[in-house]
């Protein structure tokens, strides 16, 4: 007909990022085939087998790749864009229900049992919070700048990962602490991104050298970005030559102590000692009592209100909110130790001490790790080979099918294999950055960079853990570990984006 515009096929075809789709499908087979390695000593059956983890996810994985087709060819695109707010409501009141009709396994109420079939809300709860957020930061009149405008987007990614939180599923809701990139990507301050790292690098001082130690980081960062603000080496010459002086301060008043402490003993054994020698030794007694850390918050609180004035008479305002930081980031020291002994669960404390090095559990909550490293070690620069390895057959790992599935890779294939799906996984990662900056449309723009912020979380946490650079907290990685919720989310998450990136690219 005259004034339709007939689009081949063959253009259709090429609008699809086949590479994407070609390390989707590559990272799935190495999956598939490093859950059979795991299982394989303990169920010698056949890759396919029904009964066994390999044959089921065989299974789900054919059900993905029928999902992905029907998100390619048959949903119009366009409907991720028009539903996303019924389809966040209708997945966060499943994050709700799950809680109370659940089962309790190890711990966390996360789980629809259907049949034979278990369901996990929180993994479909990635891909509408990314629709939603994705919804939202593309509207026209959206500013990050805008306070109301931030706090709304805060509030998207927030609901859902404090009701997983309280589901007592730490790891996925950790996934939703990538989003924070995805904000910066559209306009959220870079101050952010570094108030976030000073939070856990404070708490993880605090925890290992202590409150004073991390009180004298925290004054040493804030006087750092202060004077790149204003007045280089102005501020660096005073704020340095305090934060130095207070760093000498223990050692200094240890030698006080010792000092004050060796005259009291000489005054006990005097007996001649006048009635006011009694009023002496009650201060000496008091002046041991006192600890550096008291003499640190003196000295900083009775500053305060010099550079507050300061601030005001020169309106600093960076300054001003130095100090806000400074006061919260006292109370968050002093609250870490609360924070770590009554709100995270023992079994997450005890994840905390072994990575930190404040205990060594090797038979208890630091076996699963230990075992890992072992495994991933033992496999050396190319692997001991497909189904040869020691720790796998003999399933020293527990949980190697799902979330310590990468030793496999590391004790099957060594280092080059490891090295392999690692940049698997950053080309991926890259490709998917990159085809979402080269969409006109804003709103498949943020969505693709939401799946590539929620894959990164994923291996680095998974990765992270299994080789003891993060703590053991149960989350799968992506397209490998054994697992329908968690192969069928990412699918459908990764080829929403498709599915949106080639119905834009067809018409260019």
């Amino acid at each position: 007909m005259i004034g339709e515009v007939v689009i081949p096929e063959r253009r259709l075809r090429q609008s699809i990022d086949w590479a994407l789709v070609g390390t989707y499908l590559l990272l799935v087979f190495i999956g598939w085939i490093s859950i059979y390695a795991s299982i394989h000593s303990t169920n010698p059956s056949s890759i396919f087998a029904w009964g066994a983890r390999s044959g089921k996810q065989f299974v789900w994985m054919l059900t993905a790749f029928g999902l992905a087709a029907l998100i390619l060819y048959v949903i119009p695109p366009k409907i991720w864009e028009a539903f996303p707010i019924p389809l966040y409501l209708g997945v966060l009141a499943l994050l709700v229900l799950v809680i109370f009709v659940s089962k309790d396994v190890k711990g966390s109420h996360s789980w629809f049992e259907l049949g034979p079939v278990k369901f996990q809300p929180a993994e479909i709860s990635k891909i509408t919070t990314s629709l939603l957020l994705a919804f939202y930061l593309s509207r026209q009149n959206f500013k990050m700048s805008r306070f109301k405008d931030f706090v709304l987007a805060a509030l998207i990614i927030a609901v859902p990962m404090l009701v997983i939180v309280a589901e007592s599923e730490t790891g996925s809701a950790l996934v939703y602490a990538g989003f924070i990139f995805v904000l910066y990507r559209e306009g959220l301050s870079g101050w952010w991104l570094g108030l976030i790292g000073l939070i856990i690098v404070l708490f993880i001082s605090t925890l290992v050298l202590g409150a004073y130690w991390s009180v004298i980081l925290l004054i040493a960062v804030l006087v750092l970005c202060n004077a790149f603000s204003d007045h280089f080496w102005r501020r660096m010459g005073i704020g340095g030559a305090f934060v130095a002086l207070m760093a000498l301060l223990p050692g200094a008043w240890e030698w006080v102590c010792s000092a004050v402490q060796g005259h009291m003993d000489w005054m006990a054994d005097v007996t001649w000692v006048p009635e006011p020698g009694e009023t002496q030794h009650y201060f000496w007694s008091f002046l041991l009592k006192i600890k550096p850390i008291y003499i640190l918050l003196v000295l900083s609180l009775l500053s305060l209100p010099f550079l507050a004035l300061y601030a005001y008479r020169k309106r600093d305002n960076f300054l001003a909110l130095t100090l806000l930081v400074f006061l919260a980031g006292v109370l968050f020291i002093f609250s870490a130790d609360y924070i770590f002994q009554d709100v995270l669960q023992p079994h997450q404390r005890g994840r905390i001490e072994v990575l930190l090095g404040m205990k060594e559990d090797l038979s208890g909550v630091g076996y699963n790790v230990n075992q890992s490293k072992i495994a991933i070690g033992s496999g050396g620069l190319f692997g001991k080979g497909f189904l040869q390895g020691t720790q796998t057959t003999f399933g020293f790992v527990p949980e190697q099918s799902t979330d310590f599935i990468f030793c496999t890779v590391g004790e099957e294939w060594g280092f080059v294999g490891c090295l392999v799906v690692i940049l698997l996984y950053v080309f991926l990662i890259v490709r998917l950055v990159l085809d979402a900056e080269s969409c006109r449309g804003r709103f498949t723009r943020i969505y693709g960079y939401c799946v590539a912020a929620c894959i990164f979380m994923h291996l680095f946490i998974n990765v992270g853990m299994t080789v003891g650079l993060m703590p053991v907290i149960g989350i799968p990685l992506p397209f490998l570990s054994y697992g329908g919720s968690s192969l069928w989310a990412f699918t459908v998450l990764l080829f929403i984006f498709l599915a949106l990136y080639r119905d834009e690219k067809k018409y260019f």
